[in-house]
Parts: structure tokens; sequence; C-alpha cells
């Protein structure tokens, strides 16, 4: 990285997603102590556990409209805030309605950060390093979730109120945000698109490359169809931008019915029906973490050089065999040995490697800068409702028709996203913003 100061305000505003990753796993290693210490039945610890969720959804829904209306780094320093409030609220909740209430805090600043943190990224980053840039946020997801199984068991659940360490301990790294996400510059591209602060841009562009400060003013002006001020939200939903509209709730589409977040929050009981009984846990927030961190690791080393497309197609095909063969050993009962955890573990692979290193740069790629706020909050909220809808139906599914039709239907699905990678998706790698909007036919109408 040649321009540290960029790689560190990449590193600043994916700070939102560790603390997204962080904040999705650590209620794992206190649930049953909630339950247990407030006597909550299975359905109140269930919703205590959701409400993460619904804040979530609710957070990508709206979390472009303050990104829009009053910037990329304003909004970061919004969601650090929240972290920090749902953190500190959820460890002294004294009783559990106060503990939900933060807890959907806490998910409305991660549903938000989906939004707002990879967008400012790829603003702020240069088209050839772009790719491995925003894909960071991914990386500290997925880094979230393993430091947060880390904690916890570090923290151990002896204590019945040890849940509330678990928890607490959010407040550093959310601390440690909220501070460093003021050392951010603005988005140039949003100070020039909404507020035609032409000048304060130009310090930003000049730090990301002094050799093309004019060329890039230049193209963002003439990108912009809504001179000076942020575009509504009317304005968004017209047949200029359906095609990015398309492409953005199709990826994310295709991202949940994968069965990615089924197997993330139930790979225990999966583990269970192969009849592997008490590994499970391990199995699955170990090595499951394991697997899904190296893969991001590997993606993010590959996504500037290879492209987009290359990296769907690797994740396609492995989703493919990893899900059909994982179907085929339910229908046939075949569970001997460690077949099934090795197929989960391929198919956390092709995903880290795939739509997990993907999905957030190829959204925030898509948009034009007048609307990109919106475009990240439809694909984010599409990834979102799509996340509750799938993990909320699949133990009720499962019961229904066992694990065998379910993986056989993921399976097929991902079929259908390997042709929509060959046919459909557009090669997004080393192509500025601006150009971007040429390249998808959706320039100046």
């Amino acid at each position: 990285m040649k321009n540290h100061r960029i790689f560190f305000w990449a590193i600043t505003s994916a700070l939102g997603g560790f603390l997204f990753g962080f904040d999705t796993a650590v209620i794992s290693g206190g649930e049953q102590n909630i339950q247990l210490m407030w006597q909550l039945s299975d359905i109140m610890t269930g919703q205590m556990v959701a409400m993460a969720l619904y804040g979530t959804i609710i957070g990508a829904i709206f979390g472009g409209v303050p990104a829009q209306k009053f910037g990329r780094k304003l909004s970061l320093i919004g969601i650090a805030a929240l972290f920090l409030v749902s953190a500190a609220g959820s460890a002294l909740a004294p009783e559990i309605y106060s503990l939900m209430f933060f807890r959907f805090i806490g998910g409305l600043s991660i549903g938000a950060s989906s939004v707002v943190a990879p967008m400012y990224i790829s603003e702020i980053a240069p088209a050839e390093q772009r790719g491995k840039l925003t894909a960071m946020f991914q990386f500290n997801i997925v880094l979230g979730i393993l430091i947060a199984y880390f904690s916890n068991y570090l923290i151990g659940s002896g204590d019945v109120e040890s849940w509330r360490w678990m928890l607490g301990v959010e407040v550093i790294p959310a601390t440690l945000f909220l501070v460093m996400v003021f050392t951010l510059p603005e988005s140039p591209r949003w100070l020039i698109v909404a507020k035609n602060r032409v000048e304060e841009a130009r310090k930003t562009l000049a730090i990301i490359n002094p050799d093309t400060v004019e060329e890039s003013v230049r193209s963002i002006r003439e990108s912009d169809t809504h001179p000076g001020r942020a575009a509504k939200i009317s304005e968004f939903f017209t047949k200029r931008y359906s095609f990015p509209i398309i492409l953005a709730f199709l990826f994310a589409f295709f991202n949940q019915v994968s069965g990615i977040n089924a197997i993330i929050y139930f790979a225990p009981r999966i583990f269970d029906l192969t009849g592997m009984g008490a590994d499970a846990a391990l199995l699955s927030s170990v090595g499951v973490g394991v697997v899904n961190l190296v893969f991001t690791m590997l993606g993010l080393l590959l996504i500037d050089r290879f492209g987009r497309r290359f990296l769907m197609y690797i994740g396609s095909f492995g989703y493919i065999i990893s899900l059909s063969a994982i179907s085929w050993a339910f229908f046939t009962e075949t569970f001997t040995g460690l077949l099934v955890p090795s197929l989960i573990f391929l198919f956390i692979a092709s995903h880290a490697i795939g739509q997990g290193a993907v999905i957030w740069v190829f959204i925030s790629e898509i948009f034009p800068n007048a609307v990109r706020s919106f475009g990240n909050s439809l694909g984010s909220s599409t990834h979102w409702v799509f996340a509750a809808l799938i993990a909320g139906n699949f133990v009720y599914i499962e019961s229904l028709f066992g694990g065998g039709p379910i993986f056989a239907f993921f399976a097929f699905m991902m079929f259908l996203q390997l042709l929509f990678v060959w046919k459909v998706m557009p090669e997004t790698k080393n192509v500025s913003l601006e150009e971007m909007e040429e390249k998808l036919g959706i320039r100046n109408g």
C-alpha cells in the first residue's frame, strides 16, 4: 500500500465491520445464562437474541438516509456512538426488556454500518485497490466473530452474570472506533455531489492521488445530475437505475439463498443431525470461524488481481459441489467420519472467497455517486431481510422436510447464481466509480 493514510482510513471505517461481527456472535456465549438468570421461556430467549436482527433490518433500510443527507463521516460517528451505547447498556441492563432494547440499538448500528462503511471505503479508495480495501470490511466482520468467541471463552460461563462481561467488553473496541472515526476526512465524492464543496474535496483527492486531482474532480462533477444537493429517494427508483438495482438485489438475494446464515447459526444442530453430538459446538465456533477467516484473507488478496467475477466463479462452483454433496449425505444418511463437517468447511471456504469477499465491494461500486447511499441501503436491507427469513424458518422447514431437500434447494439456487455471474454480472475491477456509470449504461440517463 503506497498511501498509508488511505489504508488507515479504510481500516478505521472497517472497524464498523469488526463491531458488526463481534456484536453478532458475542450473544452466543451468554444467552443460556441470561435465560437462567431471569427464568425466561424459550420463546422470550429467542426474541432477546433476535432483537439485534430486527434492528439490523431497520438500520440497513434507513442507514443510507443520514449518509445521503449529513455525509459518510457524521454517519460513521453516529454508528460508533450507537455501538458504544448498545454495549454499555446491554452489560448494565437491569431486566430483560432493557437488554432487548439495547440489543435492538446494536442491531441498528450493525445494519447501518453494513451500508455506510463499505460505501465510504469505496469512495476514498483508488480504483486499483478498491476491492482489497472495501473487502477489509468483510474481513473485519469475520475477525470480530472469532474474537467474540475467544473473548467468551476467556470470560467463561461459570458465573451466572458472566454474560454482562461478555457483552460489556465490546465497549473497548466501540470506544476505539468512536475516537478514530473523528480522524477521517469526509468522502470527496459526497462533498462534491451533495454539497458542492469542491475545494474541500480537492484536499482529500490530493492525498489519494495528487496526479489526478483535477481529472477526478471533473469526472465526479460530470457524473453529477443533481449539482449541489443530495438526490431524493424518488429519483433513485427510476428506469435509469434499474440495472444496478437489479444487480444489487440479486447479488444480496443469492448471498442468502446459499444457506450461509442457516449454516452459521445452526451448525451445531446440523452436526447433531449427523450424530456428532458433543463435538458440534467446537466445530461450529472454532472450525467454521477459522476457515472463514483464512479464505476471507485469500479473497482479499485475489479480488483486485483477478477480479470480482473470478472469485464468484470459484465460490459458485464450490457452493454447488459442497451443497449437493451435503444434500446427498442427508438423503442417503451417509454420516461416516468427518464427511459432513468437511463438506461444511468446503462450503464456508467457498462463501468466504466468493460472496463473502465480493458482496460489500460490488454493491458499493455499481451505483452512481448521487444515489450510492440508497443503493447500498437497498443491497444491505435485501441481504438482512432474506437472512431473517431463512434463518428464522430453517428449523421449522428442516423438521418438515429434513436436511436433504433443504440443501438440494440451496445447491439449485447456487446453480442459478452461477448463471447470473456468467450472463449478467459485470466485471468492476480497475474501473473508477465514475467510469462504472458509463460501463453499466446509466450515465446521463
